[in-house]
């Protein structure tokens, strides 16, 4: 694999930072932080500009709050300015690095894919009827909290040889604990902590089925005892090569008896269906009516699926 240099100038260019600034605020004009840094805002961007080309450039100090929805999870902030900018400034020049680096089936925090193009290729995929009778569905304890900072550095100096990036993308893993929910950057770093993972599994496993939406894995096979071997292949892969360990709830199953339920759906070889967490959350929004914009999203999950009779009798309910 060929290691990428001369990145770091283009970071901390005044053009790119700039750029950043425009991408980070968007929807966000109204929020404290944009406010207060549009009062400076070409003498900040000046001082990012020598921050960053110096290395004086530290993580701001977190706050943290706690959402309860899907699940609970302690969700990290940075101030605006410079850290914000920051990460958009990185992820403007190394996303499409990063993103060459996927293999076409990991679906998460990557424009163009997303859960609906997860839920398409799963559909497609059982189509294959002989070959996708049997579902191994796992997911990884505590993931982003559990990811190791060392073999991650390790990880990206297998992709960049351009010490000043590294340098600054080590100051920023080495922030916090694992890998912060909320950072911008962690979402990238977190594919790309499972992407090597994922070539193992489609070059040296040869796994045919196999989708990926952050650290939710479901792979499709016609041979259940298979897909207990593959499980525990997973589970050595995982703990020698990430430190990282299966969580104890996966399941495999055959697909027809239960479903599989994955990115919001449940899945069958005749039809899918919505979550029924979703379903019932998408009946509470319509019976409020008060917020159009998500009704509007729900009605997106359900054009992806079998929907017609759950939305007719929504709809009949809330009349």
């Amino acid at each position: 694999m060929k290691r990428i240099n001369n990145l770091y100038e283009k970071i901390y260019s005044i053009e790119n930072l700039q750029l950043a600034d425009a991408i980070a605020r968007k929807g966000k004009s109204k929020q404290p932080g944009v406010i207060g840094h549009d009062r400076n805002r070409e003498e900040n961007i000046q001082k990012l500009h020598e921050m960053l080309k110096d290395k004086t450039y530290q993580t701001s100090e977190y706050t943290t709050f706690t959402i309860f929805e899907p699940k609970e999870r302690l969700i990290f902030r940075l101030p605006y300015f410079p850290d914000r900018i920051t990460h958009h400034a990185v992820m403007n020049v190394l996303e499409p690095i990063f993103v060459s680096t996927f293999t076409a089936d990991t679906y998460s925090c990557i424009k163009g894919k997303g859960i609906h193009a997860a839920a398409n290729a799963v559909k497609r995929a059982l189509k294959d009827l002989e070959n996708t009778q049997y579902c191994l569905k796992l997911d990884i304890k505590k993931f982003y909290p559990n990811v190791d900072h060392d073999i991650l550095k390790q990880l990206l100096r297998r992709k960049f040889k351009d010490k000043d990036l590294l340098w600054l993308l080590d100051e920023i893993i080495d922030s916090t604990d694992g890998l912060p929910i909320g950072n911008y950057l962690s979402q990238y770093f977190a594919n790309f902590y499972l992407s090597y993972f994922d070539h193992w599994m489609k070059e040296n496993r040869r796994v045919k089925h196999y989708f990926r939406y952050a650290d939710d894995l479901v792979i499709l096979s016609s041979s259940k005892p298979y897909l207990h071997q593959l499980l525990s292949e997973i589970k050595t892969y995982m703990q020698e090569n990430l430190k990282l360990t299966v969580k104890g709830n996966y399941q495999v199953f055959p697909v027809d008896a239960r479903g599989i339920d994955f990115v919001g759906y449940v899945f069958r070889h005749t039809h899918t269906l919505l979550r029924k967490s979703i379903k019932q959350n998408f009946s509470r929004m319509l019976k409020s009516r008060k917020n159009a914009q998500s009704i509007a999203s729900y009605n997106g999950w359900a054009a992806h699926c079998n929907s017609k009779n759950l939305l007719k009798k929504l709809l009949h309910e809330h009349v």
